[in-house]
């Protein structure tokens, strides 16, 4: 049986799909969750999804008020008609809600047409489950705490060096920054338990001589990370962390070539959207950005907004923009569509100076872009 009850019925456990009964108004969902045994009556539990009235995927989205029952219950208003992903925590990523033991789950998918309470029934969390094993192709170093003026938190970047790099002394290399750091090398640190595998498909990649050999500077994410990662006071704050604290020490302690045309920015979700705006503020550091299932619409369409009214990039670029169809990926590919054409209207041409991908079985899920990493990877640095 389901451990996910809309009152009076019995639902599949990760698809409810009520009948449609008309859009554009708003509905009220109330979610109820009946904690696993584990959980203390003091902790706080929270339903976060992919929409503002739960947080926009901040685990500490929308908190649930405790019940007489121990349950937990909290409602909000959505639009009618929209299809809400969601999951459950108690405040982190390390603590999400399993319905299977030892299993994290996909997304919770919603379609509400009308007024809805919802029964949730988690049988663990997340940090119940073994600590997966830490595991690192090649070479890494650590940069611990390191501070950026206008940032609340500190932050630790991992470097990873290619092959060559201890053996060819000489030698210099481009750079690939990354956001969303701890998720890139490292099952053990991602939120998900499973990596980027940025590592082990750069060391492949490098070693059968289909890439240039690069440096990847992974930085981690802070609980800022929605700010950081679009067009506000931290994510201009971030953008000068990067390129006038983080790139200059990099430069100087590693052998690095720290022009324009061999540096590069990627990340995915949020993270696609900043790489593309680093891009766009900073032409004179970056000349590619990578942006995987990016969110280009969040924040009201202000990317858009603000893009459509520039001449364009002032030196040349090279952009890789892709997607999947499955949940909430399906709402992203219109927005990769609509910025390709926009990038076409300011003169760059599809296949030369971006490039975009779709794959209608990829999920939003790390497990995804490693399985696709290595098309931007290619797209910048490959060998002819």
């Amino acid at each position: 049986m389901s451990r996910l009850l809309v009152r009076r019925k019995i639902l599949p456990l990760l698809l409810l799909v009520c009948p449609s009964f008309g859009w554009g108004q708003a509905v009220r969902v109330t979610v109820r969750v009946y904690t696993p045994p584990a959980t203390r009556s003091d902790d706080r539990v929270y339903i976060t999804g992919n929409d503002s009235a739960v947080g926009m995927w901040s685990p500490s989205g929308l908190e649930l008020a405790i019940r007489d029952d121990s349950s937990r219950s909290g409602s909000f208003l959505i639009t009618k008609g929209f299809r809400l992903e969601f999951k459950i925590t108690r405040g982190s990523w390390n603590s999400e809600a399993l319905y299977t033991p030892g299993v994290i789950p996909a997304n919770t998918i919603l379609d509400v047409d009308h007024d809805t309470t919802l029964d949730v029934r988690p049988c663990a969390w997340s940090e119940s489950m073994p600590p997966p094993r830490s595991s690192i192709t090649g070479t890494v170093e650590f940069l611990r705490r390191l501070k950026g003026q206008g940032l609340r938190y500190a932050r630790d970047v991992i470097v990873w060096l290619p092959p060559s790099y201890k053996t060819t002394k000489k030698r210099r290399y481009p750079v690939l920054y990354m956001h969303d750091g701890q998720n890139v090398f490292d099952p053990s640190t991602s939120f998900s338990h499973v990596d980027w595998g940025v590592d082990e498909t750069c060391d492949s990649l490098m070693r059968s001589g289909k890439m240039e050999e690069v440096i990847v500077v992974a930085v981690y994410n802070s609980p800022d990370r929605m700010l950081e990662y679009s067009d506000t006071s931290f994510g201009r704050a971030y953008g000068d962390f990067i390129v006038h604290k983080l790139k200059p020490l990099i430069d100087s302690k590693y052998r690095t070539k720290p022009d324009r045309d061999h540096t590069a920015i990627m990340g995915s979700s949020l993270g696609g959207l900043i790489s593309f705006l680093f891009l766009y503020w900073y032409p004179d550091i970056f000349s590619k950005a990578g942006c995987l299932s990016s969110a280009f619409s969040y924040r009201d369409r202000k990317v858009f907004r603000q893009f459509s009214k520039t001449a364009g990039f002032p030196k040349p670029v090279k952009i890789y923009m892709d997607c999947g169809g499955v949940g909430m990926e399906g709402s992203l590919k219109p927005q990769m569509d609509e910025m390709a054409g926009l990038l076409q209207k300011i003169g760059l041409a599809e296949g030369k100076d971006f490039i975009r991908y779709f794959d209608p079985a990829a999920e939003h899920h790390e497990k995804a872009w490693a399985q696709r990493v290595w098309r931007p990877l290619i797209f910048f640095f490959g060998k002819q």
